[in-house]
């Protein structure tokens, strides 16, 4: 099946993966029908990635798909860490964001359902995945990229406005950019199996030695287990190579009796860790593994490129429906970019460590680091640190030039991820959330405070003259039933706060006074949001 479109198309997303699957989803909430191809024959059989963060499930929460997706997975309750199969250390991580997202966990959802839960998105908003399908080259004109693709039949020409290099760590849409990819590979191999054992817990297990690693993952069918691990040396040349090469290993790292049913899925990999130059030149923009890729320490990866996504999308939207100025797509790479780097530096630091085989890493990894890990585990504090870490909760774009903070309250800033706080909807006389009020595609205003009836309506109107559909308003008048969002945003006895919200929930203004010329200037002068009269 050859994509067809009327005149050029708006968007072409090459590759069908989380990332541009997701790609493809937010934009149709902004009414934009992409196009997206992939070379493939269809959305993976493999389970592939398999932690889905916090801060994911928010957004899939925002696109209204979050049941299925929790239905699907699995919570991981904690961490046990092991050396030389002697148990050192457990750290349970179940409810540790307790109240600060809807899902304080780590969730175990292979990228395979990722990818299903995403294309059911795609499907019940009419847009088709052409599989079979890859880019052969491409060519930026004034206004417009001209792309060859090959759907194995045919090759033909296709014109869009804008295009999303999506295609995974050998993204032909970044070579044909010829945008350095930097960074190096590890020198050791390793491999994913994914395993029916006679055991069923929820638990991660870590095993390290001073030979290298195995981890146990729990996966959401019953007794099924992912185990990574590394290579031994005299396996590193053998050809077609299989589970049972690497049991032996195994066996000898974890250091107790293993009862396999089934080896379901078994592959060799190498690691690399690297990051492109740019994010985008001109037209086209890399999003996900076309952009970076690193260890697989924490989970990180396949969120990442979600949130890559989630960051463009609503951009890009806004310049084709008119409603943003150009400029603004500048802050994909300043947003993203400083993300990918400190997500390289951080997993290139811990993947190092495991697999070190210094003598005085051994010691380190075997007597000191779990002490160190159990004694910040014991703080309240250090746990919740690092739960906002690992979940992409903590991720802040504070130094966008999207982000001003006209406040004195410190705890939260421009920038900074919408808190996810519990409400009671006056109006609605219902319970709610803040997370819950920007559903919706668009900006969102929350005023928060006493104003005269007369203001909150001139407000809604000016919305509605200027920004209809695409600012979305609340007011949160004071009551005792939400205290607790007052004292969030340290809201004292007859004061005001106007916060305006990013579509990507992340907090674009806040300000100490309701004034609807400041809104109006960081709307216009700061966002690039483009009232409807201009609108052309």
């Amino acid at each position: 099946m050859t994509p067809v479109a009327q005149g050029p198309a708006q968007v072409l997303i090459i590759g069908a993966g989380p990332s541009g699957l997701m790609m493809a989803a937010q934009l149709l909430r902004y009414g934009i029908q992409p196009v997206i191809i992939d070379s493939r024959q269809g959305p993976t059989h493999q389970s592939k990635a398999l932690a889905v963060q916090a801060r994911s499930l928010e957004i899939y929460r925002q696109l209204g798909i979050i049941d299925p997706v929790i239905k699907g997975g699995r919570q991981a309750s904690g961490l046990h860490f092991n050396y030389d199969g002697q148990a050192k250390a457990t750290f349970a991580i179940k409810d540790t964001g307790q109240g600060f997202t809807p899902f304080p966990f780590i969730h175990i959802y292979e990228q395979s359902k990722n990818e299903r839960a995403l294309l059911g998105y795609l499907t019940q908003n009419s847009c088709p995945v052409y599989w079979n399908t890859s880019l052969i080259s491409l060519q930026q004109g004034t206004g417009v990229v001209s792309v060859t693709l090959d759907n194995q039949e045919q090759q033909y020409k296709l014109i869009c406005n804008w295009l999303i290099g999506a295609d995974g760590a050998h993204s032909t849409v970044r070579h044909q950019l010829q945008i350095p990819f930097t960074g190096d590979t590890y020198p050791s191999q390793f491999y994913l199996a994914d395993l029916v054992l006679d055991s069923d817990e929820d638990f991660m297990n870590l095993f390290l030695t001073q030979k290298g690693f195995a981890g146990f993952f729990p996966m959401p069918q019953k007794n099924a287990y992912r185990v990574v691990g590394n290579i031994s040396n005299d396996l590193l040349n053998k050809a077609d190579l299989t589970f049972e090469d690497v049991l032996p290993n195994l066996n000898e790292k974890v250091r107790k009796p293993l009862n396999i049913n089934e080896c379901t899925w078994f592959t060799t990999y190498r690691l690399h860790h690297r990051m492109a130059e740019k994010f985008n030149l001109g037209r086209c923009f890399l999003i996900g593994d076309a952009a970076h890729i690193h260890s697989p320490v924490g989970g990180q990866g396949m969120n990442t490129g979600l949130q890559d996504a989630y960051n463009l999308a609503w951009k890009l939207a806004g310049i084709i429906n008119k409603r943003l100025k150009a400029e603004v797509l500048n802050t994909y790479a300043t947003e993203r970019m400083p993300v990918a780097r400190n997500l390289l530096k951080t997993t290139d630091r811990a993947f190092k460590m495991v697999m070190s085989r210094n003598l005085m890493a051994g010691l380190f990894k075997k007597f000191i680091l779990p002490l160190v890990l159990k004694r910040a585990w014991l703080n309240q504090k250090s746990r919740f640190e690092f739960f906002k870490r690992i979940s992409q909760t903590d991720i802040s774009y504070q130094h966008s030039s999207l982000s001003l903070h006209l406040s004195q309250l410190k705890t939260i800033k421009a920038g900074d991820r919408l808190p996810y706080l519990k409400l009671y909807d006056e109006k609605k006389q219902q319970e709610t959330d803040l997370h819950a009020w920007c559903s919706k595609p668009g900006f969102t205003l929350i005023t928060m405070g006493p104003l005269q009836e007369l203001y909150v309506f001139s407000l809604a109107k000016w919305i509605t003259q200027n920004y209809n559909g695409w600012l979305n308003f609340f007011h949160l008048p004071p009551s005792v039933k939400n205290q607790q969002v007052f004292d969030a945003f340290e809201i004292r006895t007859g004061q005001s706060k106007a916060i305006i919200i990013r579509p990507d929930m992340h907090i674009g203004l806040v300000n100490d006074v309701v004034d609807l010329e400041m809104m109006k200037n960081y709307l216009e002068n700061v966002a690039g949001c483009l009232p409807d009269e201009r609108i052309i």
